[in-house]
């Protein structure tokens, strides 16, 4: 814990902290201030958990500063200490919860007993104050709920939850919400999203707006904010604005700000207009706010364009090896959907599956070996946030593809089906020299022998590459936790993935990650 002394006496701050075994008292952190502005500003900036105050001090008096910080820091508790015999002051001391009042001089014990009890009693406060905010999170993420929902027969619940809470909803409160579609959930390292409603409660109550939120399907937060006034269009400028700066910090995201609406039984109306816009944000770049102001500037619809064609033209130039028509096609099909509101994502991502699938077929006509396999297919595209990223992706395989079709002399059949059982099958830890030889119908000894003579490698550690260059890959994703990367390649075992990386590459995976991210 950290404790405040503020005390306008030099001598006396001095002469405590020179006095006390702070360690044994569980205190970590010593301030002090000369009087109470300045003890309100280092409260401020440091946050201490327990202040050692003055009464009497020039500027603002002890009772003042107390009063002022219980706004901001409810929990700190505060110790009094004057060399006045003052009822007045005991009495404000006494108002206050102050945990002690001593007298000076008082002697070393004294503090030390009084800075034990209020150690007790901050510990309490928290628990208990933790205690009603999650029984109040609980409570509006409920009344949340309901507001996603058709306002009518759960009239009377909307009505029993907001009066819980103390909050006023009726047909006179305005309503918007916004839905924030991110992956956050699946990092631990990612601060508390209670923590932060706490932060954007306190950065609202400016605007006298109030809000609530729920978390939902373990990708989404909704937020609804209300007010007994019409939010200007300042105001809602300032919430995006401090959203978008906030999830920026900490990830990738796609948000949405639904229409204003006025009165509780339009509240619903609010979410379904945050949705309807959500559901485009896939074709905009991450980290993309879309509210009903923007203009819809989508490009006219091909109507052909989820048919079989899009995919047969690429499969046609892919095995023509015509670079220049497989990267218009993939132009015109960007053009059509980049910022397009009148798609849904779905149709799109099965269209873009059979265009990596074209790529995989070529692939093997051009015997190149392959990146993957059909559920690595599945799995790329479900990696990619956004429509750009995902687009991008598909050009980097095309240009990969043409890359190694031009470079790539033609490789002995077998070598390729031996590399191409390689790029389907890395990820499983328990692949082996016995699985290929059986594959390509060889024995062990004469597969090791042939790939070698072959090559120039050992199938070990052509296995062992490969694996190490997708491990390279991943970690420059920093979505990609280090461990799933691990297992991602073939390895169970963590500490070993990470010496055989730092053999391979000569840096440690945090390292190869951490250079590569910069």
């Amino acid at each position: 814990m950290k404790l405040l002394i503020v005390d306008d006496e030099e001598l006396t701050r001095t002469g405590v902290i020179t006095s006390l075994d702070w360690a044994s008292l569980g205190i970590d952190e010593v301030l002090q201030a000369d009087d109470g502005v300045h003890g309100l500003e280092t409260a401020r900036l440091c946050k201490p958990e327990i202040i050692l105050c003055d009464v009497r001090m020039p500027r603002m008096d002890g009772i003042s500063m107390l009063e002022r910080l219980e706004k901001f820091l409810p929990d700190t508790v505060s110790i009094f200490m004057s060399g006045y015999s003052d009822k007045e002051y005991l009495k404000a001391a006494i108002k206050l919860k102050a945990v002690n009042y001593i007298e000076k001089p008082f002697s070393i014990s004294e503090i030390e007993t009084a800075i034990r009890e209020a150690r007790e009693l901050y510990t309490q406060k928290v628990h208990s104050r933790r205690g009603e905010t999650l029984h109040s999170m609980e409570t509006a993420s409920r009344l949340a709920l309901q507001l996603t929902l058709p306002y009518g027969s759960n009239s009377q619940i909307i009505e029993q939850l907001s009066s819980e809470l103390g909050l006023t909803m009726n047909a006179s409160t305005y309503f918007t919400s916004f839905i924030v579609k991110t992956d956050l959930f699946l990092d631990a390292s990612i601060p508390s999203m209670t923590d932060f409603y706490q932060e954007f409660l306190d950065f609202l109550e400016s605007f006298h707006m109030k809000c609530i939120y729920l978390e939902k399907k373990m990708q989404y937060l909704v937020y609804f904010l209300f007010s007994q006034n019409e939010p200007t269009s300042r105001q809602l400028q300032s919430v995006n604005t401090y959203l978008c700066s906030h999830f920026a910090e900490i990830g990738h995201y796609s948000m949405a700000c639904g229409d204003t609406v006025y009165g509780l039984s339009k509240a619903y109306q609010t979410y379904t207009s945050a949705v309807i816009l959500l559901q485009s944000s896939y074709f905009f770049p991450e980290n993309t706010l879309l509210t009903s102001a923007l203009p819809d500037e989508s490009p006219d619809v091909q109507s052909n364009i989820f048919s079989d064609s899009p995919a047969t033209a690429f499969a046609d130039a892919l095995s023509r090896l015509d670079q220049t028509s497989a990267e218009n096609i993939l132009q015109k099909l960007y053009t059509t959907f980049y910022k397009n509101h009148r798609f849904l994502q779905n149709p799109v991502k099965d269209l873009y599956y059979k265009l990596f699938l074209c790529l995989e077929d070529a692939r093997y006509q051009q015997k190149i070996a392959g990146s993957g396999n059909i559920e690595s297919i599945a799995e790329t595209i479900d990696d990619c946030f956004t429509f750009p990223e995902l687009h991008q992706t598909l050009i980097n395989k095309t240009k990969e593809y043409f890359s190694k079709a031009e470079n790539t002399s033609q490789e002995n059949p077998t070598i390729f089906l031996i590399k191409d059982y390689i790029s389907k099958n890395y990820m499983n830890e328990t692949l082996s020299v016995k699985d290929i030889s059986s594959h390509v119908f060889l024995s062990t000894s004469y597969v090791c022998t042939f790939f070698k003579s072959e090559t120039g490698q050992t199938l070990n550690q052509y296995i062992t590459e490969y694996r190490m260059e997708k491990a390279k890959q991943l970690l420059k994703d920093a979505r990609f936790k280090i461990t799933d990367i691990s297992s991602r390649v073939g390895y169970s075992d963590g500490n070993y993935f990470g010496k055989s990386f730092k053999k391979y590459s000569g840096l440690s995976p945090s390292e190869y990650r951490e250079r590569n991210l910069q």
